[in-house]
């Protein structure tokens, strides 16, 4: 209540005990004339008294009431303020059986359900945004003036700018795309797809806009790199597959259909064109199995039975078994040395390892003459190296290398029987171990192909 409007009670409260007053003495005062005496007089004239002193005591009380109403209103408007500035667990304190108090536990009882209200919206707008963080896909709204409502976390990492909510989408993404399937939602109104190349570099995206019924758009955008690289990377394969079988197929069909054609041939010209189509056999053979080993260890279901085995023990049996193949190249394969540490490998992954890698050396050894196999310790791990004196590597191929059917020197790989899938083999294997594998080289200083193997957990003694 307003001091004003306790103001007017108050004068309103005076007026009536002064009329009051005035309707008993008028009444006095006829009773007066008609009797006689002064002691009628002095009746009224007490009457007169009677009703100031009355309203001496009246005024008091009237204050101290309108008061009391003032200050439960006045903390009426507190309370409407408290909860108009988002303050829902803000409470009057009802007490008494009077129109206030019934009208304050009312009130109590609306905050009380409106706090419960807003603590469940706020409750599902959390979860809302927990889900649309948790997405894979970026997602973000947009009004129908072109502003950002909200945006989720992944939507934040693709965008080029920070996203805040009321600026324009365009300050944020920039991508033709995006934007181009934003306004179509909504001006037609329908479902717009798209794909987007621009907005992170090196990564492609499906675009959903969908119109919004406040005239806006919601835009989903799924990040669809993995999926074009495996697309990208079959089709790859395929081809390389059919050229890699194509060659050799050419050659035998060649060979046999010229033999077939020479009703009596030489037996020096059939014995040539039998080990050529021999040697073209053989290389699709091996472009077989090379295919079948790949797609083992690329398996999921690929395992791999490993143990405890000693770094010097590997390197000395990948020397002394694979020391047959280098036999007729006039290429030494030695040991660099390696330490009595135990890592935990498969034995036949291993050999399988070791055999790629001086098979894939002795391509490029020749000039060298020499392999060399060793292996040191680090912390955690231990670090196989296989190195050869050739012509070495260039830089851009380095981490190109390991990829299926890539590679340096084409001629020379198809002139040696090389498939082009042994280092990706050997990558795989060792990925399956739980270690690392990469090349290092220098042109005209040979190359170093390394990788790791876990050292094996030390065995409880019997006291543990």
């Amino acid at each position: 209540m307003t001091p004003r409007v306790f103001s007017k009670l108050l004068g309103l409260f005076v007026l009536l005990l002064v009329f009051e007053t005035a309707v008993m003495e008028f009444v006095f005062r006829r009773f007066v004339e008609q009797s006689a005496g002064e002691t009628l007089h002095r009746l009224g004239l007490e009457a007169l008294w009677s009703g100031l002193i009355a309203l001496a005591v009246a005024l008091p009380l009237a204050a101290w009431v309108a008061a009391r109403i003032t200050d439960r209103l006045g903390k009426v408007v507190s309370f409407a303020r408290k909860i108009a500035g988002g303050d829902l667990e803000a409470r009057l304190d009802a007490y008494g059986d009077d129109e206030l108090a019934t009208m304050e536990a009312a009130l109590n009882q609306t905050a009380q359900r409106l706090g419960q209200d807003f603590a469940e919206i706020e409750s599902r707008r959390q979860e809302l945004v927990t889900m649309l963080d948790s997405m894979q896909e970026a997602v973000i709204a947009v009004t129908r003036e072109g502003l950002v409502r909200w945006s989720n976390a992944v939507m934040q990492q693709f965008a080029a700018t920070q996203i805040v909510p009321g600026r324009p989408l365009v300050h944020s993404v920039r991508d033709p795309e995006v934007l181009a399937c934003v306004r179509a939602a909504q001006e037609r109104g329908e479902v717009r797809f798209g794909r987007a190349s621009s907005l992170v570099h090196g990564r492609v995206f499906e675009i959903n806009a969908a119109p919004l019924p406040s005239g806006g758009a919601l835009v989903v955008l799924h990040d669809v790199t993995g999926i074009e690289a495996a697309e990208r990377s079959r089709r790859d394969f395929i081809a390389n597959v059919s050229h890699e079988l194509r060659t050799p197929l050419t050659s035998i069909q060649g060979y046999v259909e010229t033999l077939l054609e020479d009703p009596d041939p030489r037996p020096e010209t059939t014995r040539e064109f039998l080990g050529v189509i021999q040697k073209n056999a053989v290389r699709m053979n091996r472009l077989t199995e090379d295919l079948l080993a790949l797609a083992s260890v690329e398996s999921p279901d690929y395992k791999i039975a490993r143990q405890a085995i000693r770094a010097d023990e590997m390197v000395q049996d990948a020397i002394e078994s694979l020391g047959g193949i280098v036999v007729d190249s006039e290429v030494e394969l030695e040991s660099s040395g390696a330490p009595d540490a135990l890592v935990m490998a498969d034995p036949d992954a291993m050999n399988q390892v070791f055999g790629n890698l001086i098979e894939n050396s002795l391509k490029y050894a020749k000039s060298g003459k020499r392999i060399r196999v060793g292996a040191r310790q680090h912390q955690n791990e231990v670090e196989f190296t296989v190195e050869d004196f050739g012509p070495g590597i260039a830089s851009e191929h380095l981490y190109r290398i390991f990829e299926r059917f890539y590679r340096v020197d084409k001629a020379r790989s198809r002139d040696s029987g090389g498939t082009g899938l042994g280092l990706a083999i050997v990558k795989h294997i060792v990925q399956a171990h739980g270690g690392r594998i990469w090349a290092e080289s220098e042109l005209g200083s040979g190359a170093q192909f390394h990788f790791t193997l876990p050292l094996a957990k030390p065995m409880a003694g019997p006291g543990h």
